[in-house]
């Protein structure tokens, strides 16, 4: 497993938007398998949860990539990614090279 976490500025929505945008046009094989929405009750908080998916042709596997973007009151957006699956073993994980290179995508979209 992979993780990458920073702050994000500016608006939520276009975050959003080229992340979504960015994965899935970024690969063949890259999917979006599946996202939730938060909002509080007053608007100030909001919480999107995306699930994406691909093919590592160095691993010969699927690998996923899960990215939370979370924000309070217009102030700066939390994100977190983290890169997952593709181990061919049983007890330990080896072959992790498609987890960090999806990862690594994700962090030139952001950066």
């Amino acid at each position: 497993m992979a993780k990458y976490e920073t702050q994000l500025t500016g608006s939520f929505d276009e975050w959003l938007s080229r992340i979504e945008s960015g994965i899935v046009g970024g690969s063949v094989s890259a999917s979006l398998e599946d996202a939730s929405d938060f909002f509080s009750a007053d608007g100030r908080s909001r919480c999107s949860v995306r699930v994406f998916e691909r093919y590592s042709m160095i691993g010969e596997n699927r690998v996923s990539l899960s990215v939370t973007l979370f924000q309070v009151d217009g102030g700066p957006i939390q994100c977190s990614a983290i890169a997952s699956g593709g181990s061919q073993a049983v007890f330990f994980k080896i072959n992790t090279w498609g987890e960090e290179t999806f990862l690594e995508k994700f962090e030139e979209l952001v950066e």
